[in-house]
């Protein structure tokens, strides 16, 4: 397509999830990276967050999920995007997400889950693999 320069990420804490430690680390981690990052802060709703991500002309969405709402917030996320024909959008994130939930999140369009565990290298690799590429399937 085109597209040159860092790529652009937007790292959201949905909800009522207070925790942003993580979220913190993985900015940074990306950043340090050469990536552009954009942390909106604690408790963004889903509305919030695709607005940021589309002003901001970012590549990809990370959230940071630990409230046990990933199922319904990652559905918003990703539901707001086709509203807005910003699917183009990768969606990735982390957290908390029992081994059950993941498939079906992946089905419903989330690139990729990091559970607890996962290094910020293993992160950093994965969006320089996939942001900006075609989707894997």
């Amino acid at each position: 397509m085109g597209v040159t320069g860092p790529i652009r990420v937007v790292v959201a804490k949905p909800g009522l999830d207070g925790h942003d430690r993580g979220a913190k680390v993985i900015a940074r981690a990306l950043r340090d990276a050469g990536m552009e990052v954009i942390y909106t802060g604690l408790h963004q709703t889903p509305e919030q967050i695709v607005d940021t991500a589309i002003q901001e002309d970012a590549d990809a969405i990370g959230l940071s999920i630990l409230s046990g709402a990933h199922n319904t917030l990652f559905a918003k996320v990703i539901e707001l995007l086709k509203e807005r024909e910003a699917e183009d959008i990768k969606v990735f994130g982390g957290g908390i997400i029992p081994e059950a939930d993941i498939p079906p999140l992946k089905k419903l369009g989330v690139a990729e889950l990091f559970t607890p565990g996962a290094t910020t290298t293993e992160i950093v690799d994965w969006v320089n693999a996939n942001v900006r590429q075609p989707a894997q399937t």
